[in-house]
């Protein structure tokens, strides 16, 4: 896709308003006259799949939803949005960015993973803490392994965080990328990288980003590198243009860093596995993002990283044309999790934004408002491919009898899970249950206190202040952190009753969650039917979780 006026994509669109799942959403009608029926008249070869995955892209980076009408200049992903499907009833099962990655890839809850410490920690509490350690292992059934038995080409580039990397050294901070013991150890650590994708099913993995950019070597080497991720993902192309291919697309925007010298205004040549010889140039020019804003009357701060993004997806879309294979390729476009409420249960946090793109649309039009969970994905992904998925492998389902307009229902309620909270949403109602384990509650002064000095070194480590200097301060929803963490310490404040066990929501009424009626009488029957509910999802998954479900961790 070529660059775009700001205001291309967006002139057919009418705005449509409406409670829970789908509110602030732009309604986007199906184009007419286009082939309902995929690779129509064209070819019978197995669709390549494309996953696009954002990190921390909040709702008013989308010019499709009402939050962000005007303020982005991202016409690739606007086309995208306008000629697919958008799920306005998208969630995350755990909205942090490890979980919510394994149950993409796995179509499993992240309670599920066999990462050795948080079963470890599992039985020292007493119940499954979720948290960023859910990993996946070399001998899980996953989604690149599945697509890869099913003749598929798989490959990743961009952010990891989710497959485990055994042996990954990690380089100080204060180390220089240009010495050549450096260099050498950063080379390393991507051949240990590349070894580790290639155990869990993927045949490529190159312009990887084990971690945020904050935590993967030098802090020199901090920073944001999307024309770097951009060029391994359209070698891939390149390379398996002829053959059906699975990409998974991980980026690192628009997660922090944001500012302009850690993100799009960097060095090019720095990345990851050093300080390149030569940078990038598969996107425009860097210096060019402002200069497109201004022309395009875009004035909200913070908007270079989002066009920059765009200019990524048009690359790719580009790239598909260019070889003739656009018509046989699906793309799903999904936000990592919510960014209102991230660390947390809360709609802020479950509630995702996420499209469906394919030549011609999907029989379903250009919106659903089906119930749809990140755990879906690797069965969808999986029943396009022509491989009928295996219900046993997978706690989510194929949403593409949505897609092909032959259900308007998918899940009668999601299940959500996190730290010490557990959560359901059924037609219009959100239960969160607040259970801190014995040990939590039990935890001496001085480990509260070393839990608390620890998050701080690190913000301070990277010129930012503490957020709490109490060590008796409560807990979050996420950790044991006096105050919070920084992954969730800005939700605290946003919800009224954030520390109340036991809390019932009305959606339709209260979609920012903000009156509790847990404790009001008259909804004592709704909060009895959502506990029931809660407790058929924990049913299904591992580890006990206090009254809700007894047993022992190793379940």
């Amino acid at each position: 896709m070529k660059q775009k006026k700001a205001t291309e994509g967006i002139s057919r669109r009418g705005f449509l308003k409406g409670a829970g799942a789908g509110a602030g959403l732009v309604a986007l009608p199906p184009l007419a006259g286009l082939a309902p029926v995929f690779g129509a008249g064209t070819t019978t070869r197995k669709p390549n799949v494309i996953f696009i995955i954002t990190d921390d892209q909040r709702r008013d980076m989308f010019n499709f939803l009402t939050e962000g009408r005007g303020k982005n200049l991202s016409p690739n992903i606007d086309r995208l949005a306008s000629e697919g499907t958008v799920l306005l009833g998208q969630h995350c099962s755990t909205p942090v960015c490890s979980p919510s990655r394994f149950s993409c890839l796995t179509g499993r809850y992240a309670s599920r993973t066999r990462m050795r410490w948080m079963v470890s920690r599992a039985k020292k509490e007493g119940q499954f803490i979720v948290t960023n350690g859910a990993a996946i292992m070399p001998d899980d059934e996953c989604l690149p392994r599945l697509l890869k038995q099913a003749g598929y080409a798989t490959g990743a580039v961009g952010k990891n965080h989710v497959i485990r990397v055994p042996d990954w050294k990690r380089v100080p901070d204060d180390a220089d990328p240009r010495a050549p013991e450096v260099r050498t150890e950063l080379e390393q650590n991507a051949v240990r990288i590349r070894e580790a994708f290639v155990r869990c099913g993927f045949d490529y993995a190159e312009g990887i980003y084990n971690n945020n950019p904050v935590g993967n070597g030098p802090r020199e080497l901090a920073v944001h590198n999307t024309d770097w991720i951009t060029a391994a993902g359209l070698e891939f192309i390149d390379r398996n243009k002829d053959r059906p291919f699975f990409l998974y697309f991980a980026t690192t925007v628009t997660h922090g860093p944001t500012s302009k010298s850690r993100s799009w205004g960097a060095d090019p040549r720095l990345s990851p596995v050093g300080v390149l010889d030569e940078p990038p140039n598969v996107l425009p020019s860097r210096e060019s993002l402002p200069e497109r804003l201004k022309e395009a009357g875009i004035t909200a701060r913070g908007r270079e990283n989002v066009l920059w993004l765009d200019d990524a997806v048009g690359a790719l879309v580009d790239k598909l044309e260019e070889h003739g294979i656009a018509d046989n390729t699906i793309i799903f476009y999904f936000a990592d999790h919510g960014q209102g409420a991230k660390g947390s249960v809360y709609e802020g946090g479950t509630r995702s934004v996420a499209f469906v793109w394919r030549k011609g649309g999907f029989p379903c039009g250009g919106t659903t408002d089906a119930l749809v969970s990140n755990i879906d994905f690797a069965p969808t992904i999986l029943d396009l491919a022509g491989t009928p998925p295996r219900p046993e492998l997978f706690d989510g389902k194929s949403m593409l009898p949505v897609l092909e307009g032959k259900t308007r229902t998918h899940h009668d309620s999601l299940y959500f899970e996190i730290g010490y909270t557990r959560g359901v949403l059924k037609d219009g109602w959100k239960y969160l249950a607040l259970r801190y384990s014995d040990h939590a509650n039990n935890l001496p002064l001085e480990e509260r206190q070393k839990l608390l000095d620890g998050a701080n070194r690190y913000l301070t480590s990277w010129g930012r202040k503490p957020h709490n200097t109490d060590p008796m301060a409560p807990f979050s929803h996420y950790s044991l952190v006096p105050g919070g963490s920084d992954t969730e310490f800005g939700t605290i404040g946003k919800f009224p009753a954030y520390h109340d066990a036991d809390q019932l929501y009305d959606l339709a009424t209260d979609p920012g969650e903000q009156k509790n009626l847990a404790a009001d009488p008259r909804y004592a029957e709704k909060l009895a039917e959502m506990k029931q509910e809660l407790k058929k999802h924990l049913a299904e998954v591992p580890g006990p979780f206090a009254e809700f479900k007894r047993g022992d961790t190793g379940d």
